[in-house]
Formats: C-alpha cells, sequence, structure tokens
C-alpha cells in the first residue's frame, strides 16, 4: 500500500488492486444519443440528471485508460468514473 496525494490530502491506494477487472460506471456530460453504444462496446447507457452513465466491465487499468483517453479525443466532458466491484461474481 502506498499514499498519493491529491487535493491537499493522502489517499490510500493499494497496488494489488490495480489490474484486478471491474464494473465502471463513467459518467460524461450530456445525453449522448443511443447510437453511441458502438463507440464503447459492451457498455450499458443511462441517463442521469441530463447526463448519460456508462455502465460495464473493465479488465484492466489500461483499458480503463484507453476508454478515457477515447472519451477525450471524441470531445466529451468527464463528469465522474466509479469502480462498483473489483471482480466479478
Amino acid at each position: 500500500m502506498m499514499g498519493v496525494k491529491g487535493c491537499g490530502k493522502w489517499l490510500m491506494h493499494n497496488d494489488e488492486d490495480d489490474d484486478l477487472p471491474g464494473r465502471y460506471v463513467i459518467r460524461v456530460k450530456g445525453q449522448l444519443d443511443p447510437t453511441w453504444t458502438d463507440w464503447f462496446d459492451r457498455f450499458e447507457m443511462r441517463y442521469t440528471n441530463g447526463d448519460t452513465d456508462l455502465v460495464g466491465w473493465v479488465p484492466d487499468q489500461a483499458a480503463l485508460f484507453g476508454l478515457l483517453l477515447k472519451i477525450h479525443n471524441l470531445g466529451l466532458g468527464l463528469v465522474a468514473v466509479n469502480r462498483l466491484e473489483s471482480t466479478r461474481n
């Protein structure tokens, strides 16, 4: 376990969990048209308070980074990224 400095606080970070698959909710600004699901294969789209939640499994940190890079390259505003679970049940 190591500390990561962020926002003036030390956050605890466990290196062992970095490459475990997990279910994520990635919220982007605005309501994406359902045809955008082709850009985000295997992710369910949900609409919350005028924004779009992309919900799905990410196999590892490299895949998560690639997904966030895709969101950036498409010019979408990133609102939040939340990990729901660390492993599939």
